[in-house]
């Protein structure tokens, strides 16, 4: 077993770790299927999402500044409600990322095909075999890496919203909602893929320096920086491209064509590419600690432990998610059924997380704290996530059944 020196993450490491799982390919893509569902007034589901981010990320931030563990959001669950409850959450953030990732990696695989005019899947695979090689080296590793990625990709979306801007338009927000105000719900709803993240790095949180110190001050950044660059390319879409972003396959390559011309699809292919690296690797970082965690305490096989204390690389458990990931890839690829029922079942998951995670707050954190009352809105506010996600919860519903059943057939939960 191989062990590397604990909390090695500093604020600006896991700020960028942050902002990978944010921020990641939701700004890619979604834009122009959000200005589809909804017109110019997607900006609102924008606007309410990224508010939302801030009692969420408060939320998840003091819940692992108290409890810093490679559960992250499943020992919270178990310290609040039990272990059963927690190898729910558990199973619904661990299978959730196998079933993402193909998603997101095609999302800028994508953008390479338009490119180069093909390479879609071969792009996603070498994005895949890039983090799991990453996470591999250890999350110090993983976290410099993180931290490159997340400048590149903030150079990139600002060079696109600021050069774009000068050619908006207030006329392309008119009619404001076509499609009725209940459309704003459904953008939402599609939208939850951009915001899921704010619970992930909480797995990482005793790899950092000074978890109560450093964890809560790395999410504020990423807070902010999240919210100015989801709100600046969200309003450039509208007010630039008009009508025609609800029909762009590839919006920020447009606005880059917009406002820098030349080689505007190359460098929105390597756009696309470090915000997909950017969030797989969050990911992958966070559901090997957390698939560790879960054989630790018996919610997966024992088998899976390796790697479940600080310092130590989960690898078993990124194997996992590494060939689960390839096997949906190829299933996807095989079946040719598109990535947005991929989106939707994974935000499904991490809905219901959210849910758990939040009403376990209430229950841990102290009475009367900010954080507490931070956490009772944003319960009320998934709620009407859980309501909007319709029949695509079914997957984590099935998750916990089998997690449930997992239990029961083999008594192996240890810990409550």
């Amino acid at each position: 077993m191989t062990i590397t020196k604990a909390g090695g993450l500093t604020v600006p490491q896991g700020a960028a770790l942050y902002i990978g799982a944010v921020l990641g390919t939701g700004v890619v893509a979604l834009p122009a299927l959000a200005a589809e569902a909804a017109g110019p007034a997607s900006l609102l589901a924008w606007l309410a999402l990224v508010l939302l981010s801030v009692p969420l990320a408060a939320t998840f931030a003091a819940l692992g500044s108290r409890y810093p563990d490679a559960g992250g959001v499943s020992t919270y669950v178990r310290y609040a409600f039990g272990a059963r409850a927690s190898a729910v959450v558990g199973w619904c953030f661990y299978f959730a990322v196998p079933v993402g990732a193909p998603a997101a990696a095609l999302f800028a695989g994508e953008y390479v095909s338009d490119v180069l005019g093909g390479g879609r899947t071969a792009t996603a695979l070498v994005l895949m075999g890039v983090v799991t090689a990453a996470n591999l080296a250890g999350v110090r590793v993983s976290g410099k890496f993180q931290l490159g990625l997340a400048g590149l990709l903030l150079t990139l979306l600002l060079l696109a919203t600021v050069t774009s801007l000068p050619h908006a338009r207030l006329s392309n927000l008119t009619p404001f909602a076509p499609h009725g105000w209940p459309a704003v719900a459904t953008a939402a709803a599609l939208l939850v893929w951009s915001f899921a993240g704010w619970e992930a790095i909480t797995h990482l949180a005793a790899d950092f320096r000074r978890p109560a110190h450093d964890l809560p001050r790395a999410a504020a950044i990423a807070v902010v920086v999240v919210g100015i660059l989801y709100l600046g390319v969200a309003s450039a879409t509208v007010l630039v491209l008009g009508p025609a972003a609800s029909r762009s396959p590839a919006p920020l390559a447009d606005l880059l064509a917009v406002g820098v011309g030349g080689p505007a699809r190359a460098l929105a292919a390597a756009a696309a590419v470090f915000l997909t690296l950017g969030t797989m690797n969050a990911y992958y970082a966070g559901a090997a600690k957390l698939g560790a965690a879960l054989g630790r305490d018996g919610a997966l096989p024992a088998w899976l432990a390796e790697g479940s204390r600080a310092g130590e690389v989960p690898r078993r458990s990124l194997a996992a998610v590494s060939g689960g990931g390839a096997i949906s890839l190829a299933v996807v690829t095989v079946a040719d059924v598109g990535v947005r029922p991929l989106v939707l079942l994974t935000t499904g998951c991490f809905v219901l997380v959210y849910a758990l995670g939040t009403a376990a707050a209430i229950r841990l954190l102290p009475r009367g704290s900010v954080t507490r009352r931070l956490a009772f809105v944003a319960l009320v506010a998934v709620a009407a996530l859980l309501a909007a996600t319709g029949v695509y919860l079914l997957w984590p519903l099935l998750l916990a059944a089998v997690a449930l059943g997992y239990q029961r057939a083999f008594g192996r939960v240890t810990r409550d």
